[in-house]
């Protein structure tokens, strides 16, 4: 990967860097007075309150431009009914940086179902309520009317995941760049260090935003391209331009080659050997147009074909500019900023973080920090590519890991610093376990691959998969005084885990606490190519090999599956084989949530357009089976709680219309006991069968290969450690976004956490009952045991 233009910290440090660093960064009028500011450089805004903590995107960031030299200040959740309270802290001398939240506003307040929530985990007393609908519009207009000459800069996972044209699942809309819609100056995407750094030094250098148009990880808005940037048209259906070969540097014919009639013989004159500059990579100053957004809001075809493009243009080290007319302007996003390097990494993580909420909430209980203060990120990006999850869209697909000394170190801060510390760390982890340190072995492969995921349908041969720098840091990590236990809560990627039994057996003996979560998201290979998640014979396998290593430790240890309810590619029948396997497991899941559609994700261009972008996209494309409407996306939802009484009224009634009656009964292959005299059999519209027959195989099509979204998952889950992913926003959701409230915001799953213990310790491979064949070891995945 090609190096930045500055590193991380050696720009020169602005003139306020002689202060010091803040105790806590100030919050009011007052706190800035004892520090003996008259105003702030930065103002950041934030949707969550404020935990002076590397898991909050707003800490980070605050931290990070103060490392830089600048005061910065928070306004962290403020009234924006006026303008009032975004003047508390003066006016900041460069930009306000504005973000919704380690979370996206929208997933945070509304369910799968559209349902109001009324709780926050990021608000002091988990009160709901207390950010805005579309916090990043809202925040930015108010910053604006507060000061209307300063800088509006947008960052975090709302912003970053609308900054093109994004369909609205709320609204169900296409809606413009959220940039054109703030009335902001500039955008940042992913995450958010490298850019923010550059940003703040050309402000404070006296640059204006005219000047400031072609940082990498921005968007801005344009009227035209940038000046001598070429372009690329694909505003029709797969017209992705040419890509030239990249050329010999050397003259065709120099002495040099093998061509005898060149080499210099007995007598011969010599020449002097011409050397040409090897012209630029055929990606350099190129820019992709992008269908309008007025195309893409008219047509859904041309919309899954820009998702198409901009999935391929998320490399660091081979994508193009986007250009995306609205209007008479246009959005201009340049490249995504280049990766962290491990020291640069070790920097951010090393600011001084007090690690615990601001002195002004009080005792007030924050639920986000209660469940990720002894929690550790020990990495960032995600390079599965699963089309339900944002990450590859966000932070991307190759790995930014810490040194094992920044880790231990921090371990170390927990053990001295949190109020509390009973000597467990909650977990070791990031977007997944257990790919730390894990990168392409072969570094040109690594810059210029296209392929949006490294390990479907196939592991691939460049990707190192060995788990030793993870088994190392584990061994380490636990032998520091003070440390009784080390938890692993993140997901563990187990198609990786399987190629180094080695981790496993670690994992299983020293880092579980009963219970392992894992995600197959579904037993049936119509949903699962369209996830881009491996078979469920790596889950066999993993299991296999999990209960082994527990027995040898002498230890009762269960794995609870994820499953994603009513995801683009799943008919009817797919759900019932899936329920069908549970049962035959004797898994009862107690909380199961549909797919929630997050802009940008692959899975959600599936959701709307009906149309398949991992592959080629045509108006003679086959349609995608999706399961929308409320009532459908209800009966997938009970299918996976089978178990649930409230929910057999239902299931009866589309059992019957699949002509799948004979799963209702009392016996071990039935699903769901027939009608008693209790029972009433809701009625069908117009005394017509509610759900017609899907096919399980007129539903699949083809299986996959790309992309990410955005995803809840169960209370509990690890939240998404936020490590600065645009101004004021953290790892939070794209990070691999879990949001410590349990909302894991990339396309929600079901919780196996009910999954009785009896039924995990049987071999989880049974199939009774099922409609269609097992997939087994899984579109590529050989390695595991067929169902």
């Amino acid at each position: 990967m090609q190096s930045p233009a500055t590193r991380l910290f050696a720009y020169p440090k602005y003139w306020a860097h002689h202060m010091g660093p803040a105790p806590f960064l100030p919050m009011s009028r007052a706190e800035m007075d004892k520090l003996g500011w008259d105003s702030c450089d930065i103002i950041i805004i934030s949707g969550d309150a404020y935990v002076d903590h590397p898991s909050f995107g707003m800490a980070v960031v605050g931290r990070f431009l103060e490392a830089q030299g600048f005061r910065v200040g928070i306004i962290a959740q403020p009234d924006w009914n006026s303008k009032d309270a975004f003047m508390a802290l003066g006016r900041p001398n460069l930009f306000f940086g504005v973000s919704a939240g380690n979370m996206d506003s929208m997933i945070n307040r509304y369910t799968a179902d559209k349902k109001l929530r009324h709780d926050d985990a990021y608000t002091p007393g988990n009160e709901g309520g207390k950010r805005p609908d579309r916090a990043t519009l809202v925040y930015s207009q108010r910053c604006k009317e507060a000061y209307k000459e300063v800088p509006v800069v947008l960052g975090g996972i709302e912003a970053s995941l609308r900054r093109i044209a994004h369909y609205d699942y709320w609204s169900e809309t296409i809606r413009r760049s959220v940039l054109m819609d703030a009335k902001a100056d500039l955008l940042v995407f992913g995450n958010g260090e490298r850019p923010l750094a550059e940003i703040a030094h050309r402000f404070a250098n006296g640059e204006s935003m005219a000047q400031m148009q072609d940082i990498r990880g921005t968007a801005v808005i344009r009227k035209e391209a940038l000046p001598g940037w070429r372009g690329v048209d694909s505003t029709r259906l797969d017209q992705l331009g040419r890509i030239d070969p990249i050329p010999n540097p050397y003259m065709e014919g120099a002495p040099c080659s093998d061509n005898p009639e060149t080499e210099l013989g007995q007598g011969a004159e010599a020449k002097p050997v011409l050397v040409q500059p090897a012209k630029p990579k055929p990606w350099e100053q190129t820019y992709v147009l992008l269908p309008s957004f007025e195309k893409v809001k008219a047509d859904k075809v041309l919309y899954a074909h820009a998702s198409r493009v901009l999935h391929q243009e998320t490399n660091p080290g081979c994508a193009r500019a986007l250009l995306q007319p609205h209007g008479d302007r246009a959005i201009w996003v340049n490249p995504p900023a280049l990766p962290l390097s491990t020291e640069e990494m070790d920097g951010v993580f090393a600011l001084p973080f007090q690690r615990v909420p601001h002195p002004v909430y009080g005792k007030a209980k924050i639920p986000a920090y209660d469940m990720i203060k002894t929690s550790v990120n020990i990495m960032r990006g995600c390079f599965g590519g699963c089309t339900f999850c944002s990450i590859t869209e966000h932070e991307g697909r190759i790995i930014q890991s810490r040194s094992e000394g920044s880790i231990l170190q921090e371990i170390e801060e927990i053990r001295d610093k949190v109020p509390g510390f009973t000597g467990v760390i909650s977990d070791l982890g990031g977007p997944t376990a257990n790919m730390y340190g894990l990168r392409c072995k072969n570094p040109r492969a690594e810059e210029t691959c296209r392929r949006a995921s490294c390990v479907y349908p196939v592991i691939c041969p460049h990707m190192d998969t060995d788990h030793t720098p993870t088994i190392n840091l584990y061994r380490k990590a636990r032998d520091l005084k003070g440390i009784k236990k080390i938890l692993i809560a993140s997901g563990v990627r187990y198609d990786l885990a399987v190629e180094d039994p080695r981790y496993i057996k670690e994992l299983a003996k020293y880092h579980v606490g009963g219970y392992l979560k894992i995600a197959p998201e579904h037993t049936e290979e119509g949903p699962l190519s369209k996830m881009m998640k491996p078979g469920m014979g790596s889950y066999y396998r993993f299991k296999e090999l999990f209960d082994k290593y527990s027995q040898e430790a002498g230890k009762q240890q269960y794995l609870i599956p994820y499953f994603i309810a009513a995801h683009p590619g799943t008919s009817d029948e797919d759900m019932v084989n899936l329920a069908l396997w549970l049962k035959a497991n004797d898994f009862k899941l107690d909380q199961v949530q549909n797919f929630y559609p997050s802009p940008l994700a692959t899975a959600t261009t599936m959701y709307y357009s009906e149309v398949d972008p991992l592959h080629k996209v045509t108006y003679k494309s086959g349609s995608v089976f999706v399961a929308k409407g409320e009532r459908r996306r209800r009966l997938h939802k009970a299918i996976l709680r089978y178990h649930d009484p409230a929910g057999w009224p239902m299931i009866r009634e589309a059992l019957q219309a699949m002509g799948l009656s004979r799963l209702i009964g009392k016996g071990p292959q039935h699903l769901v006991p027939p009608a008693g005299p209790a029972d009433r059999q809701p009625a069908s519209r117009g005394g017509k069968p509610a759900l017609t027959r899907h096919s399980p195989m007129a539903q699949q099509r083809e299986p996959a290969a790309r992309p990410g979204g955005q995803r809840p998952g169960k209370p509990g889950s690890r939240p998404a450690s936020p490590a600065a992913q645009g101004a004021g926003q953290g790892k939070g959701q794209g990070q691999a976004a879990r949001g410590p409230d349990g909302r894991r915001q990339e396309g929600q799953r079901a919780a196996g956490k009910g999954a009785s213990a009896k039924g995990q310790g049987r071999p989880a491979n049974r199939q009774a009952g099922r409609l269609t064949p097992a997939t087994g070891g899984g579109k590529g995945n050989g390695r595991g045991r067929p169902g």
